[in-house]
């Protein structure tokens, strides 16, 4: 069994994400499922073939339907039939757009009776 290695719980939601590769000279956009979230990283998937390593200007709509402009950095990929499951990191996202999250993580606590 793989031994858990995230530093922050993560966080399931509905979540939408759009992604644009920085140094490749495509403007295309991709949308992704979000399919975990914490204040350091994201968990989605798509149907594009994405590269490792690769940083990402992404737009990131909560929950509220607020939208977080941030950058991701791609460190995990995994086929799953027609779909590649993708792990990131955020790069130098403020701390107020963090904080939107730990928000969100309290009241989803709240929600589930872990208070």
């Amino acid at each position: 069994m793989e031994q858990e290695r995230r530093k922050d719980r993560r966080l399931d939601l509905e979540a939408k994400l759009i992604m644009e590769r920085l140094d490749s000279k495509k403007q295309e956009k991709v949308r992704v499922d979000v399919v975990d979230l914490s204040k350091r990283g994201i968990g989605f998937q798509c149907e594009e073939d994405l590269e490792l390593n690769a940083v990402y200007q992404a737009e990131l709509t909560l929950w509220t339907k607020e939208i977080i402009h941030t950058f991701v950095n791609v460190t995990r990929k995994e086929k799953k039939g027609e779909h590649y499951i993708y792990g990131a990191t955020f790069v130098g996202m403020p701390e107020s757009d963090s904080c939107k999250i730990n928000i969100y993580e309290l009241f989803d606590d709240a929600e589930h009776g872990r208070l």
